[in-house]
């Protein structure tokens, strides 16, 4: 039912790996996950790869560079600006002046706080999956 292409997270936090994995399974979800713990690998990843990324799910609060600087890194190369890859961000805080900061100082297309539990985890994962399975945008045609 996906958009092919990996899912890449970075994401410090290995439980929080490991959940968002286990609920993308069991949505149905088949897409390659790519996981990095700090924003160069994964920065470099996106830069090296010739797949469509289906989709980035990032914290805001990372060791060294920040969510917010990474997805600056990504603007500010031409190609990877280009590949329009849905960027996400995914965060235990949802401070009200750290949302208005990812949306007023980069595109971002989403800020989602974690959820408490699973279930609320599964409900929002599969929100945003299942809206960038059908939403149509230059990385996904």
């Amino acid at each position: 039912m996906s958009k092919p292409g990996p899912i890449v997270i970075v994401e410090d936090d290995y439980d929080d790996k490991e959940i968002f994995e286990s609920i993308v399974r069991d949505l149905g979800f088949t897409n390659r996950i790519e996981w990095f713990t700090e924003v160069t690998s994964a920065y470099d990843y996106l830069h090296e790869t010739k797949e469509n990324v289906f989709l980035i799910l990032s914290d805001l609060n990372m060791p060294g560079k920040n969510g917010l600087q990474f997805k600056q890194l990504i603007d500010q190369t031409p190609g990877l600006r280009m590949r329009c890859i849905p960027f996400i961000f995914f965060s235990t805080n949802a401070i009200k002046t750290e949302v208005l900061q990812a949306y007023e100082q980069v595109p971002v297309q989403g800020f989602f706080k974690k959820g408490t539990n699973y279930s609320q985890m599964k409900e929002m994962v599969e929100v945003i999956l299942k809206y960038w399975t059908y939403c149509k945008h230059p990385n996904g045609i």
